[in-house]
């Protein structure tokens, strides 16, 4: 496991885009193309930070992006991580493909009673088109995966205690009863995530700061930032500020290769 931190939110951004360039690079040499699931939240504001000093060296119509949560709302909605990632990212950086940018069927908001599992199955379908057409991959195996931590230790819209971290068999879940609102969602299983070749987490303010030493630290903690950061440690990274990390112990910081 990989744990950085920085001085400033500037500096996250920049080793960011640094690090997501390198991926990127390597799955184009892999299998020319980049496939990344997202996450909300303050991600996405500092990865286009980040990814604005890099653009000019990536092509982001090789991008396949799917994310890692999503709430079931309008794609419009404000609560929609899609939205946001639409306003800051694919809006401002060019060469997105929309069709390569996955989002829900919100055909699915039109039914009432909402069926969850219906949104979350055909979530699933894009997931399957993508990573296996022929019906012999278990489990799709993203580039890249790009997290936040809450200072409750969730990720996705995987949360302490629930039931879906037992989860093995689907890609992609509902959750009707959120502990944050919106209570209707769909999120990426813990087995879908920890296939991934490399995941990132990343994570900054000083509401963070007394949670991180449990999910980095404590090698029993079933919170599930942590869960997903001791399956694979060689294929984790954080992105800290120094306000997040002012309670680790100072010897589980790594110096930045890139800088």
């Amino acid at each position: 496991m990989s744990v950085y931190s920085f001085s400033e939110g500037s500096s996250v951004a920049k080793a960011l885009g640094q690090y997501v360039k390198s991926k990127y690079d390597t799955a184009m040499a892999k299998h020319g193309r980049f496939t990344l699931a997202l996450s909300g939240g303050s991600l996405p504001k500092v990865l286009a930070e980040g990814l604005s000093q890099q653009k000019d060296n990536i092509d982001f119509s090789k991008w396949e992006i799917f994310f890692a949560d999503e709430r079931i709302v309008p794609l419009e909605d404000e609560n929609s991580n899609y939205a946001l990632c639409k306003e800051v990212l694919f809006d401002v950086l060019p060469g997105f493909v929309p069709e390569q940018i996955h989002t829900i069927d919100t055909k699915f908001l039109k039914q009432n009673p909402l069926d969850s599992q219906a949104v979350a199955d055909e979530y699933e379908k894009q997931l399957v088109h993508v990573f296996a057409n022929a019906s012999t991959v278990k489990v799709p195996v993203f580039d890249l995966m790009l997290l936040g931590c809450g200072p409750d230790g969730h990720t996705c819209s995987l949360f302490p205690d629930h039931e879906l971290l037992d989860e093995d068999v689907a890609w992609v879940a509902p959750i009707t009863d959120s502990p944050k609102p919106p209570k209707e969602r769909i999120t990426l299983t813990i087995p879908v995530v920890t296939h991934a070749l490399s995941v990132a987490f990343v994570t900054t303010g000083a509401a963070k700061q007394d949670i991180l030493p449990v999910v980095i630290e404590d090698t029993t903690s079933k919170l599930p930032s942590a869960l997903i950061s001791r399956a694979h440690p060689d294929r984790i990274s954080w992105f800290l500020d120094d306000d997040a990390s002012a309670k680790l112990d100072k010897s589980v910081l790594r110096v930045f290769p890139f800088q």
